[in-house]
């Protein structure tokens, strides 16, 4: 049961730390604060689930679990830290503290970046090797900012309500980067698969009964997750070309729900099988 919770956990912290890496797409001087201030309370609030659903795991848990508790402290940790400098960076909104800011968010970045690749590694299995570390890694790195950049897009789309004179090219900049991360995000899970495979030993057995025994469910990830999303942000850049940004912000809403159920199926692999995908 706790590596069940600890793989949908690490979904909270993929969206906290994409979520603040998508906030760097629009530029800072020429968009109303409150955008910074709402969005970046909810990546916030995302990493405070993980932070403290780790913890909760890691004080519930025994020294035979696995993870025991000693990994999941050390998985809570950067999520702790994380939650203090996100929560610092949020506070310099109300003021001017330009370096403070400046120093907090790209702290922020480095230190969420340390907590995802650090707790997708710590569900890898010790059997898996090193290579798989690697690949653990990556595709959640690339599945972070696929959450963080659909998640703030949509988020940006609801602001031209708000400030209806914002130029369409600042949400057009939001899904280019999108279209590049989904894209990213495709070749790092067939990546991840391949040379899984290729590798053989206990990785290769889990890729051939993730096949055998999985394979709607894979079929399953890959079409309502990335390929539905990137559809749909195909379709938003082409109803932004009209331009019509509240058309676009309703496709956005449905690819954060394909995105959501992609990376959730995506995360009941990884508990099944032990595959990042």
């Amino acid at each position: 049961m706790t590596r069940f919770a600890a793989c949908f956990l690490l979904v909270f912290g993929q969206l906290a730390f994409g979520g603040m890496f998508a906030l760097s797409i629009p530029p800072f001087f020429k968009v109303e604060r409150g955008f910074y201030k709402s969005t970046a309370g909810v990546y916030l609030s995302a990493s405070l689930i993980t932070a403290i659903g780790f913890s909760w795991l890691a004080i519930r848990g025994t020294a035979t679990t696995h993870p025991t508790p000693g990994a999941l402290w050390s998985a809570a940790l950067p999520w702790l830290v994380f939650s203090a400098v996100c929560a610092t960076y949020l506070a310099t909104l109300w003021g001017e503290g330009g370096r403070l800011r400046a120093r907090s968010y790209t702290a922020a970045l480095v230190i969420g970046l340390v907590g995802v690749v650090a707790n997708s590694i710590l569900l890898k299995p010790s059997a898996f090797g090193a290579m798989a570390a690697v690949l653990y890694g990556l595709t959640a790195v690339t599945s972070s900012l696929v959450l963080g950049l659909v998640s703030g897009a949509m988020m940006f789309g609801h602001w031209y309500l708000i400030d209806p004179n914002l130029p369409v090219e600042y949400l057009r900049s939001f899904v280019r980067v999108l279209a590049a991360a989904l894209i990213a995000d495709l070749v790092a899970l067939g990546s991840a698969l391949g040379l899984l495979a290729v590798v053989g030993g206990a990785a290769g057995a889990a890729v051939s009964g993730l096949f055998d025994s999985h394979a709607g469910l894979l079929l399953s990830r890959t079409l309502l997750g990335p390929v539905a999303t990137l559809i749909l942000t195909w379709m938003t850049w082409q109803t932004l070309k009209v331009p019509q940004t509240m058309a676009a912000t309703g496709l956005l809403y449905i690819a954060v729900m394909s995105t959501l159920v992609g990376e959730m199926l995506g995360r009941f692999i990884l508990f099944r099988t032990a595959i990042p995908f």
